[in-house]
């Protein structure tokens, strides 16, 4: 079982988002187990205040590297050795490879920011990766986590039911994936084409392939100086008037 722990101050915000479909079906199989844990429990003060003013001064809160640690120690042993990973736009971009990476973890700790981040400390002490989902800002880093989580769960054996799933998505080879489609075979006066409809396995998978190819060049050229291309591709692109 892949287990995911979560430092937050909105834990049942975690939980809730990541109890429906197929994260909810995958925790209730006993394939993932996920738990939340609310940062503002370990705080020192009546109040449960966990935030302070930056030294320095500055705009904005951070949260105080104590109730964090706490927090965190409060895993221990369950999570011991686990990578810790801290949702914010200053870490390396998430894409389908650092999911495959994660994937193979079997426990992983997220933690979540608030306000203008977290004590610097706090960072160097305990976080082993930062991970940022996007150049933009959120109001907090659990939105972000349950992204991660999805796309990491999704990769675990079984969560999906079957590995074909995965195989041929966006991504799995560093292209965009292919266009799909079903039933009725005439939509809106458009049609399926015709070499989905032939049953020859072949055809059909060379023509994804074509598709896939276009599609990247079309919507993501610079997915294609790093995808992993044959020299059948690359004649097929050059046939279509795309250099690499």
């Amino acid at each position: 079982m892949k287990q995911y722990f979560i430092l937050t101050l909105f834990p049942e915000m975690m939980e809730q988002t990541l109890s429906h479909s197929i994260m909810g079906r995958a925790q209730r199989d006993g394939l993932i187990s996920i738990k939340a844990v609310n940062i503002r429990d370990y705080t020192l003060n009546k109040q449960k205040h966990v935030d302070d003013y930056p030294y320095g001064g500055g705009a904005g809160m951070l949260i105080q590297g104590q109730p964090i640690y706490d927090a965190y120690q409060s895993l221990m042993p369950q999570a011991a050795g686990a990578r810790v990973v801290y949702l914010t736009p200053q870490g390396r971009t998430f894409t389908q490879g650092i999911a495959e990476e994660l994937a193979r973890e079997e426990r992983l700790v997220f933690l979540c920011g608030h306000y203008e981040g977290i004590d610097e400390r706090l960072i160097e002490e305990i976080v082993t990766d930062e991970i940022s989902i996007g150049d933009f800002v959120l109001t907090g880093g659990e939105l972000a986590a349950a992204a991660v989580i999805d796309a990491v769960s999704r990769l675990t054996p079984g969560v999906l039911g079957k590995e074909e799933s995965f195989a041929d998505e966006s991504f799995s080879d560093g292209l965009l994936e292919y266009p799909q489609y079903t039933r009725p075979p005439v939509f809106m006066g458009r049609e399926v084409p015709e070499v989905l409809l032939s049953g020859h396995h072949e055809n059909v998978a060379k023509w994804r392939r074509e598709q896939a190819l276009l599609r990247t060049a079309e919507k993501r050229p610079d997915l294609l100086a790093k995808a992993a291309l044959t020299e059948k591709d690359r004649q097929f692109l050059r046939g279509h008037g795309i250099e690499i």
